[in-house]
């Protein structure tokens, strides 16, 4: 009964939140009216003439004056080799004689010539090789759970990028898409990948009980910590564009996407061992339960926040060494709005995955068979724990 009411609830929420199409202004940066990317190959690369015979000297002076001209051959005009010029971070990145590159050609302008200008890398054939790697290893260790599973990522991505996304940018409400996008991503991933059962019920209904709490967490965090939600060039390059959007609520929606992945672990494995311990115990109380399964949970919550934590470590590896350098005291350096947004996406994920534990130990605890039920079927032999162990003859 509740999955039915929660998922008419979240029909109705992607009705009512489904984008609408956005114009962005005219002039816009991110148009790109008269520029036709071509592919190319690079066939050597030279230092710039201009270039210094010396680099010169201070902390950022080698990306800063940096610069490579790469002859490329373009793919279109077999035979045809252009001059680009590449500077700073892009002539840091690497390139070989080899390497493909995507070039535009640009008109001359007045003071300026034309010529050949990068726009990236062609990065494709490296990121499909992963890709790859990536599917056939889930495959062999996982097998048929693990193709469920990556049916589920390929839908997760489906409603990431095809209504979240764009309901964002249409200027819907954030944190209700946060709560609408995150419930119908958790009802097909685990449904897909852990089968129908009460079992996976049990894991949704905690997964959802904690996304609640998750989001309300991260709302209150962004709000009592002042967080204007732009504190990087991504977020002022949007104020830009989209200058309407709540970016604080933006943050929040950010916060409870990040940790999806993370909770939706913890609250299967919960479900998963609430059932375990029935089947080793039909004789066990629910409350008896509870308490296996939270011993059970606290080994898994160190694990867990530990992951979360180095997770956004790793991906703001590149601001907390910018942070060390400024010689301010711990204080300031805390309450700055980056270091603040870390914290507070790190720590109000962090509480929500915590609260996971006894939330989903508690829901499966309620919901798998009785000590009555599970001790005949026990003394049936039944060895299949979802056999040993169904749910209960009373919805939820």
């Amino acid at each position: 009964m509740l999955l039915a009411v929660v998922a008419a609830i979240t029909m109705a929420g992607l009705v009512w939140l489904w984008p609408t199409e956005r114009v962005l202004p005219e002039g816009s940066v991110l148009t790109t009216e008269g520029i036709v990317p071509v592919r190319g190959q690079i066939t050597a690369i030279e230092p710039c003439p201009a270039a210094p015979d010396a680099p010169p000297t201070g902390p950022d002076a080698g990306v800063q004056h940096a610069c490579l001209v790469a002859q490329v051959e373009l793919d279109r005009r077999a035979g045809e080799l252009v001059d680009v010029e590449l500077v700073g971070v892009t002539a840091w990145s690497g390139l070989q004689p080899g390497d493909g590159v995507h070039v535009a050609e640009v008109g001359a302008t007045e003071g300026v010539p034309g010529g050949w200008s990068l726009i990236t890398v062609d990065r494709i054939p490296v990121l499909a090789i992963f890709t790859i790697l990536f599917v056939v290893a889930v495959l062999v260790v996982a097998g048929r759970k693990g193709f469920f599973g990556l049916l589920g990522l390929v839908v997760s991505g489906v409603v990431l990028f095809g209504f979240m996304i764009p309901a964002l940018t249409s200027g819907q409400p954030a944190v209700w898409v946060a709560i609408v996008g995150s419930t119908a991503i958790m009802f097909v991933v685990l449904y897909l990948a852990h089968g129908v059962s009460w079992r996976t019920t049990s894991a949704f209904v905690g997964t959802w009980l904690s996304l609640l709490v998750t989001t309300g967490l991260g709302a209150l965090g962004v709000s009592m910590a002042r967080l204007s939600g732009i504190s990087s060039e991504e977020t002022l390059a949007l104020t830009n564009l989209l200058g309407d959007l709540d970016f604080p609520d933006i943050l929040t929606c950010g916060l409870v996407i990040a940790g999806l992945g993370v909770l939706n672990d913890v609250t299967i494995t919960q479900a998963s061992s609430v059932w375990e311990v029935r089947a080793a115990g039909p004789h066990l109380s629910r409350g008896q339960l509870f308490a296996s399964g939270m011993r059970i949970g606290r080994d898994h919550i160190a694990s867990t926040i530990y992951t979360i934590v180095f997770a956004y470590a790793g991906a703001a590896l590149s601001l907390l060494l910018l942070l060390s350098l400024y010689e301010q005291p711990l204080n300031l350096l805390l309450s700055t709005e980056q270091f603040s947004e870390e914290i507070i996406r790190t720590l109000g994920s962090g509480i929500g995955l915590v609260l996971s534990v006894p939330l989903t130990t508690g829901v499966a605890a309620l919901t798998v068979a009785g000590a009555a039920g599970a001790a005949r079927r026990s003394g049936r032999g039944a060895d299949d724990p979802e056999r040993a162990a169904p749910g209960p003859r009373r919805a939820i």
